[in-house]
């Protein structure tokens, strides 16, 4: 927002005035040059000495001021950050040390804001210094040729007329130089802004999906965040039209990144990830977003009422449709307690309402939104005992029919699921159904035995 504002003050006001000024200043010059070139030619020369400073100092400025756009976001989105957390941060006592990174952040903005202000003021004194310059040297010179007889007093009185026409707008560039250049340096970053590729590209996703089954299959699949660090290997497997597949393993194994490749948040480095034998790297993003739903670990409401945050992927869902996701996700079991219902306003991001509560709407929106596709994302970790009673109940509705994607710490959700993969360092170690993997004594054996025994 605030590149763009720059960019419309170049393209308003500086960038007119630059225009007009550089017209006036070369007609200015060729009249001066019919005078006296001999003079034209000395007042020349400060110019052009100014114009390399002006040069030098706008090379020198204008990275400060495409830093310093970096410099502001980062210290904002702290502050943002900082607000957001501001209960966690009273927990820990740790007002003072957020202060102090705060001052730290505003430090740098304000070590990039003199610096510039240097910059400036040296084109500022430099634009003065030429003006006396110029002026001097225009009376020395003019006086001479008029004690000579080569210059009339009307000559002298033009001349200094026309080389104000041609100065001015020098020194008003000089003045509106640090405008100009904040304008190029927020141009510089909005054109690295659109010169990004879209998500949804519509040069490599042309596939349109229509009638979704809900076949998903991995060949032989690996990324990396990083270059060179495979997060996971040449994973393989299929999930079949109204199965339910759970992603089971330690912490960071790569659960998570499998259900991230599944929603398309993230792209394969190498293989194929398909969707009814389709690749979905070809796929229209919004025809295959449109048939999924998913439950993230850290469920994220918006501010605003329940009904709002359940009526989110379905704006113009009926009320009868609305009833049947509330009941289905048992969010009426609370909300009948509230005076507003459905209408109460839940505050930023759900503060209002407990962890289990919060969940049992994000549930609601995924069986409204009437997915073929679901993923989710550890969807009980944050309900109590009786909670999770009522989630299991109406998880088991949602998944008729429906492709399930299942990740779980806790093994006793996923007992039913019809295949489970148990994933480690990147790769399926063990792969079949609760019973089959018990029997077979492996790493899924040890991780239910662990779990048994707390």
């Amino acid at each position: 927002m605030t590149d763009v504002e720059g960019v419309r003050n170049l393209v308003g006001t500086g960038f007119v005035q630059l225009i007009g000024g550089a017209l006036t200043s070369v007609a200015s010059t060729i009249l001066l040059i019919q005078i006296s070139p001999i003079m034209t030619l000395s007042v020349l020369v400060p110019i052009v000495i100014f114009a390399v400073v002006m040069l030098k100092a706008f090379g020198y400025v204008r990275p400060i001021f495409r830093e310093r756009g970096k410099i502001n976001s980062e210290v904002q989105g702290s502050l943002t950050e900082t607000l957001g957390g501001v209960r966690v941060i009273k927990a820990f006592n740790a007002e003072k040390q957020e202060s102090i990174n705060f001052e730290k952040g505003v430090d740098r903005l304000f070590q990039n804001v003199k610096k510039s202000l240097t910059a400036t003021a040296i084109i500022g004194s430099s634009s003065i210094f030429l003006i006396g310059l110029a002026s001097t040297g225009i009376m020395g010179i003019g006086g001479y040729f008029m004690m000579g007889g080569t210059m009339t007093m009307g000559e002298f009185l033009s001349f200094t007329l026309l080389l104000g026409f041609m100065i001015a707008p020098i020194v008003q560039m000089g003045n509106i130089g640090s405008q100009l250049t904040d304008a190029m340096a927020g141009l510089d970053r909005t054109q690295e802004l659109m010169n990004m590729k879209e998500e949804d590209d519509s040069e490599v996703r042309t596939e349109f999906l229509k009638d979704v089954q809900g076949h998903i299959e991995f060949h032989d699949v690996s990324f990396s965040y990083e270059e060179s660090k495979e997060v996971l290997h040449h994973i393989s497997f299929k999930s079949n039209p109204g199965s339910v597949t759970a992603l089971v393993g330690s912490s960071g194994s790569g659960k998570s990144t499998i259900a991230g490749l599944v929603a398309t948040f993230l792209n394969p480095e190498s293989g194929r990830v398909t969707i009814d034998s389709i690749d979905i790297a070809t796929v229209n993003l919004s025809s295959y977003r449109q048939n999924l739903a998913v439950v993230l670990q850290d469920d994220f409401l918006f501010e605003g009422t329940i009904r709002d945050n359940i009526l989110f992927p379905r704006p113009n869902a009926s009320s009868e449709e609305l009833d049947q996701a509330v009941r289905g996700a048992y969010v009426d079991e609370f909300t009948d307690r509230f005076a507003d219902g459905l209408d109460t306003v839940i505050g930023e991001r759900g503060v209002k309402l407990s962890g289990g509560q919060r969940q049992r709407i994000s549930i609601s929106r995924a069986i409204l939104a009437n997915p073929k596709i679901i993923i989710l994302d550890e969807a009980t970790s944050n309900l109590d005992t009786e909670s999770e009673s009522y989630i299991q109940k109406s998880l088991s509705e949602l998944m008729k029919n429906r492709t399930t994607f299942v990740i779980a710490h806790r093994l006793s959700t996923i007992r039913q699921a019809d295949q489970i993969l148990v994933v480690e360092e990147g790769r399926i170690v063990e792969h079949g159904t609760h019973d089959m993997l018990l029997e077979s004594e492996g790493r899924y054996h040890e991780l239910h035995t662990y779990q048994s025994r707390i």
